[in-house]
Parts: C-alpha cells; structure tokens; sequence
C-alpha cells in the first residue's frame, strides 16, 4: 500500500467530490493520507481533523491522519490565540504532526523575521506535545538563505528533541537533504520531481536512502507527469512512486512498502494502518 504523505484534502476545490477522490485514492493502493492543517490561516487549521473524523471508519477510503500548523505567510495570524489553538489540536490522537511550517522567502509575504519566530513558537509547542514537524523551506531563485536560517533554527530550537519530521516537497540541493537525514528528517518528495526538467532533483533522490524518503502529492498542487497544470488528488501519487522506483532502482512495489514503513516508524504508527 502507498502512502500520501502531504496532501491538503481541505482545499475547496475538493468540494464537489471530495468522497469520490478518496474512495478513487484507495482504488488506486493509498492505504493512508496524511491531510494538512493549515487552510488559509489558523482560523482553517482545525479541517484537517474534522476530514479525518468524517471519512475514517468509513468503507473503500484510506486512513487518513492530519497535521496542525501556520503556514510561513500566516505567521502574521500566530498570535497567544492561534498557538493555543495548536497546542490543542495537537493533543488530539488524529493529528500526528506539526504542519506545514517553516520558512519561504520566494513568495512576497510576512517578513522573514515573523517567519522566523512563528516558525519558533511552533517548534516550541510541538516538542512539548511530541510531534515531529513537517517543514516547508522555499528560498529565492538562486539563493540558500531560507536553507541557512532554517537550519539555525532547527539546530539551536529542535535537533535536541530527537522528533525528527519531514522535509516536505523536497526541492533542495544533496547538501541541504543531507543535513537533514542527519537531523532525523525524512526526504519527501513531490510530483515535480517527475517533470522533465527535475533532473538535479531526481539526482538527489537517487542518492536518498531508501529509509530516509516519503512519497507525496501536495494535492491539489503539483500534479505529475502527463497531468501537470490539472487537479491533483491523492491516488496519482502512483506516478510518483513508479518514477522514484526507477530512480532508485528498485521495483515499485518496494519503493511503496519502504516508504510506509518510513512514515509509521516517524509518527510511531502501527503497521498495516491502511488496511
């Protein structure tokens, strides 16, 4: 069974068939998914949980897990109120991890230093609640500065948790996903790394171990292959996993039991929670 490690199954434009993409996520092997919990602000950040309490239980669907989090342009939004509601939405056994937070200086948004230091408060609560984090970093075309402040502040404010969490839609350098398995993360990569011109990230996939990666969609985002540019949705993180099989040079069978196996040893899940 596949497991989606990154999808935001609350985005609206799941609205209309939003049982239909599960129920064709499990037809195509998805045994789990993990939803995210950030909507468009922290007033948003609660969905995740409400999917997972809808649909789990439920027959022909995947497991479903959530995260919380704010994202780095909603820092702005994460006041005493929004970190308290965090804190309580990661008390609750559904919500697995902290996410996505981090830091992106591509996109004009807050300011680097309110990124910074939301993205510190969250560290914060998630090592009081022991939850490994799920980390966006996106730095400017041609620059590292996003990657050196990130890793200032996972050095100095989380490797000592030994949590550990994810480096979502891995699009870095080997030296940046280097220092992160060395950290504990997990390397999770995305549709894009199927387009043609991902060469240098497939590159560094091919030097991933196989215990160190995670398979995602970023769904409704990045769709792989022939269906760029459209709606993605959870099942076609089949593509991704054939792609990165062929990379690593293993069947894809292998590929899809290595990367499960990877998420339930980060989250301390039970095996074969997709079935």
């Amino acid at each position: 069974m596949l497991t989606d490690s990154h999808a935001h199954l609350d985005s609206p434009r799941y609205n209309g068939d939003r049982a239909q993409m599960l129920r064709r996520a499990a037809d195509a092997g998805v045994g789990a998914v993990l939803s995210i919990g950030i909507g468009e602000g922290p007033a948003e950040m609660h969905q995740a949980l409400d999917l997972c309490r809808e649909f789990n239980g439920q027959p022909s669907m995947p497991r479903l897990y959530a995260s919380a989090g704010i994202y780095p342009h909603s820092t702005t939004d994460a006041d005493d109120a929004a970190i308290a509601k965090l804190d309580g939405l990661l008390q609750q056994p559904e919500v697995i991890a902290c996410g996505e937070i981090g830091l992106d200086y591509y996109h004009e948004g807050a300011a680097h230093d309110v990124q910074r230091a939301g993205l510190i408060r969250q560290l914060e609560v998630a090592a009081q609640r022991k939850r490994p984090i799920l980390i966006h970093c996106r730095p400017k075309d041609g620059a590292f500065d996003a990657w050196n402040h990130l890793f200032l502040v996972l050095d100095t404010y989380w490797r000592h948790t030994g949590l550990g969490g994810v480096m979502h839609c891995f699009g870095g350098e080997w030296e940046q996903a280097q220092r992160s398995l060395d950290m504990g993360f997990l390397i999770s990569f995305a549709g894009n790394v199927t387009y043609a011109k991902a060469q240098p990230l497939r590159d560094v996939a091919a030097r991933t171990p196989l215990d160190g990666m995670l398979i995602e969609t970023d769904a409704p985002w990045l769709a792989p292959g022939a269906s760029r540019g459209k709606r993605n949705e959870p099942a076609m993180v089949r593509e991704t996993a054939d792609v990165l099989a062929a990379v690593k040079g293993v069947a894809a069978q292998e590929l899809a039991e290595a990367t499960t196996k990877n998420f339930e040893r980060l989250f301390s899940l039970r095996s074969g929670m997709g079935n």
